[in-house]
């Protein structure tokens, strides 16, 4: 098989901001209708189809046994899914793709073929290679592609991730076609690639950003990563998404490359849109910090960054806010610009580029840095190399740390809107006498702590307890309700792991209610599957088992009276919600034209998230901008559906809001 390398000068067949897309009523379908498929060639596909999963059933029956089956078997059905979505949603969106179409199968008949006898040399393969695994979030197939360069012996290799641009016409089907032909935009020398799907056009945010995570965990399994060595790429979406993973996983890599793309929502939107931000609620406005990658620049001090822009491209911006939110930190972007380029990369300005991305993974990243600056807004980012943020005073108000090493057997911490923090260095990484117990010294206190061990691994919680820092046992105590990493909130958080709605079977409340709820959650599922690109997994409330309860957060649909499981815990839930009133914040509403969502620990299982009525927040209307592609509700929200829903919200919003750190309303 032939594949190519794109030309370096075209990087995106769309930009990251789109057209004046700013019509509420009147908003394009995302992805677009495709085209028609001919009679004949549909129905051969369908016969290829079904021959493709009579051969993947065959596999997974002889291999049944395989314990490297449940990672194998997703690179084969990665095959049937691109052509069977494209088929079965209308994702056919230039005929040439039925060829490709023909390819695919084929290509799924000889893996299937192979796995069936044990084999999968498609693990060793050189070149391009399209690769796939199971989603831990909704049990979903996604695929990803790999660059192995003929230099890989298996030795530990640097690895470049490389988030791709916004493509509304990127189904499965275009993506995996891509990935047999094309090298891409990139290909360092004796260097890993891999390319993630990032779950569509989302600018990997959301389940598109637990999708990078989850492809790199996929691979390491196959190929020897350098962990020290990886490095996060993209251009156009793509910067974006280089950005917010730049800024909040900054210790995961050991450098940074974002190309043109966006940084922040309301300045771009300001300027590429028009769109005047003043009106949006506050709370929509404080979630902005989640994928704000201005908001918490100060964490490019711990991650080498090597940003690029073309001198004439608008997107431009990107790097030009970032510069100015970095030198407000006292830090120097450095940032490479295409001389009288537009949106694309300039041959020159990659080659220099290459070479300092080199130089940086040949120095590698460093575990255990003497000195951390680390800047965030909730607890879904708490963790910078050997510091980990455990509670906050308040969530969403700017939370920093500052740790150095700052003697042989000292630690100094400063803190702003930090109630519990934990130190961990990993075996081998604690530079302290195993002898000697350090001294902590935290805003102004110095404590005496534990000793490393002889691992050398060194583990510390503290507490602040009446305004007095104070060494602890665990990160959080025991029994308590407490907002912490992965039940945090907001209702968004949810979806960023395993998650599982359950259909009520009951009779609702009232018509009203039961029509806007079922409305609802087909809308979900709908959506889930279009900008997601997954199965919202589901079943009945009365079939729940505990397993389900351990293992996922319930989206319970309903109310409590047609809802089995969201009778089991709503009065353990901060609402009240019975005999024709629904009270929340200290309200009253109407309970037949009001309805509540919101996301709170789950009482069956406090280690879980339940949420009412709720899928991710944000709707049509913001599918047709990255930017606009962020979370529009806090942890709570009221909808009166007296008002009509639109393509920005399920309704009229009369009350939303976040709860305090205990999980209680705000007083």
């Amino acid at each position: 098989m032939t594949f190519r390398i794109l030309p370096l000068l075209i990087v995106s067949t769309a930009l990251a901001d789109g057209p004046k897309d700013n019509a509420t009523d009147n908003v394009r379908p995302i992805p677009p209708p495709g085209v028609a498929v001919p009679e004949a060639d549909a129905k051969a596909l369908q016969q290829g189809l079904s021959e493709l999963r009579t051969a993947i059933d065959a596999a997974v029956k002889a291999q049944a046994k395989n314990p490297k089956l449940a990672d194998l078997l997703p690179d084969v059905e990665v095959y049937h899914k691109a052509v069977d979505w494209a088929l079965k949603y209308n994702e056919v969106h230039k005929l040439p793709e039925v060829k490709s179409a023909q390819e695919i199968i084929a290509e799924g008949k000889l893996r299937a073929e192979q796995l069936k006898n044990g084999q999968h040399p498609w693990t060793t393969q050189k070149g391009l290679v399209v690769r796939g695994y199971r989603s831990k979030v909704d049990g979903s197939v996604q695929p990803y592609g790999m660059v192995i360069p003929e230099s890989y012996s298996g030795a530990p290799s640097r690895l470049d991730a490389w988030c791709h641009g916004r493509g509304e016409t990127l189904s499965e089907l275009s993506f995996l076609d891509q990935r047999r032909k094309q090298v891409g935009n990139v290909a360092p020398a004796n260097a890993l690639v891999l390319h993630p799907y990032g779950r569509y056009c989302c600018a990997n945010k959301f389940a598109g950003e637990v999708d990078l995570i989850e492809a790199i965990d996929h691979a390491k399994k196959f190929y020897a990563i350098d962990e020290d060595r990886t490095i996060i790429r993209g251009f156009s979406m793509g910067g974006a998404a280089a950005w917010q993973f730049a800024v909040n996983h900054a210790d995961k890599w050991c450098a940074a490359n974002p190309g043109a793309g966006f940084a922040e929502t309301p300045e771009f939107l300001n300027v590429f849109q028009s769109e005047d931000v003043s009106k949006i609620p506050v709370y929509e406005k404080t979630l902005w910090h989640w994928y704000n990658a201005t908001d918490s620049a100060l964490n490019l001090f711990n991650l080498p960054t090597v940003a690029y822009s073309g001198e004439i491209d608008r997107q431009k911006q990107a790097a030009d806010i970032m510069e100015k939110y970095l030198r407000m930190e006292n830090i120097e972007l450095e940032h490479i610009i295409g001389p009288q380029t537009a949106h694309k990369i300039h041959p020159d300005s990659l080659i220099e580029i290459e070479k300092r991305l080199a130089a940086i993974a040949a120095v590698g990243r460093d575990r255990t840095p003497k000195e951390i600056h680390f800047a965030t807004w909730f607890l879904r980012y708490n963790k910078m190399h050997w510091i980990t943020v455990d509670e906050l005073e308040k969530h969403w108000e700017r939370t920093r740390v500052h740790a150095e090493i700052t003697g042989e057997n000292e630690v100094t911490l400063k803190t702003q809107n930090v109630t519990a923090i934990t130190i961990d260095m990993a075996p081998g990484h604690c530079p302290f006498s195993v002898r000697e117990k350090p001294s902590v010294k935290i805003d102004g206190a110095t404590l005496e702590v534990v000793r490393p061990k002889t691992d050398r691994s060194w583990t510390v919680h503290l507490r602040r307890v009446g305004g007095k820092w104070q060494q602890a046992l665990t990160a959080h105590e025991e029994g308590k309700l407490v907002k912490q990493h992965g039940l945090s909130g907001p209702i968004d958080d949810a979806f960023m792991d395993s998650f599982l709605f359950v259909k009520p079977t009951g009779a609702a409340i009232n018509d009203k209610v039961g029509a806007w709820t079922k409305a609802e959650m087909e809308r979900a599922s709908f959506e889930w599957r279009r900008q997601f690109r997954g199965d919202a997994p589901a079943k009945d409330d009365k079939a729940i088992t505990d397993a389900d309860i351990a293992a996922n957060n319930l989206i319970l649909w309903g109310d409590p009276q047609s809802n089995a499981v969201l009778a089991k815990v709503i009065a353990k839930l901060p609402i009240k919600w019975a005999d024709g009133k629904l009270e929340a914040n200290g309200k009253s509403y109407d309970a037949t034209t009001h309805a509540p969502v919101l996301v709170y620990p789950n009482p069956l299982n406090p280690k879980r998230y339940v949420v009412i009525n709720s899928s991710f927040t944000y709707r049509e209307y913001d599918y047709l901008n990255n930017a606009r592609q962020v979370a529009k509700l806090p942890d709570w929200a009221v909808v009166d559906f007296t008002q009509p829903k639109s393509s920005r919200a399920p309704g009229g919003v009369p009350d939303a809001g976040f709860f305090d750190e205990a999980w209680q309303w705000k007083k």
